[in-house]
């Protein structure tokens, strides 16, 4: 989120739409991993074809989720990078069906993204050396108003940007960390009767 400038507010379905689409994910994973990438490094690394990445990576850009890297290119070549920028959503209560469902996917495919990542992550702490120590974990709950719960993210994000701005460009032996926050309503036990 370093050099993001203020937040974007997604309230295009189409541009949602073009965000949530799985190919579309993890190129943007790979980009924001990797770095810069044409279409024939992205299909390599993905297990696609070069087709596939040259016209979702059209489909991201349109959208302004990457950006051409025109110095990096060499004759027809084009290298593209992820566009950082921090992305947020209308209320979901304000969203149309439409929005709605979209959304729900993307936020379904998101968590399910996460625990595959934190299941790699387990399967390979014991070689991490002191990193193995890197997760940080924390379960607690709140009773909250609505605008409180609101002041409560915005100072979680105030926090997360501070760090990222801090931290580029990474210091020595910096490693890239996922970090997540989740909050949602307390519903109570499923009943089933």
């Amino acid at each position: 989120m370093a050099r993001q400038g203020e937040p974007r507010e997604l309230t295009d379905p189409a541009a949602l739409k073009a965000l949530a689409h799985p190919l579309r994910r993890r190129i943007l994973r790979q980009l924001d991993r990797e770095g810069p990438a044409t279409s024939t490094t992205l299909a390599r690394a993905l297990g696609e074809n070069t087709g596939a990445t040259s016209y979702h990576l059209r489909q991201l850009a349109e959208h302004g989720f990457v950006v051409d890297v025109p110095d990096k290119g060499q004759g027809r070549e084009r290298w593209w990078q992820a566009k950082r920028q921090d992305i947020r959503f209308p209320p979901r209560s304000t969203m149309s069906a439409d929005m709605r469902a979209t959304f729900d996917e993307f936020t379904r495919q998101g968590v399910a993204e996460d625990i595959e990542a934190f299941s790699r992550f387990l399967e390979q702490r014991d070689e991490m050396g002191e990193w193995s120590d890197g997760l940080l974990f924390s379960r607690g709950s709140l009773s909250l108003t609505k605008d409180e719960l609101m002041r409560f993210w915005a100072d979680y994000m105030e926090l997360l940007r501070r760090y990222i701005a801090a931290a580029d460009p990474p210091t020595a032996g910096a490693r890239r960390l996922l970090v997540r926050f989740v909050a949602f309503p307390d519903v109570g036990p499923r009943s089933d009767k």
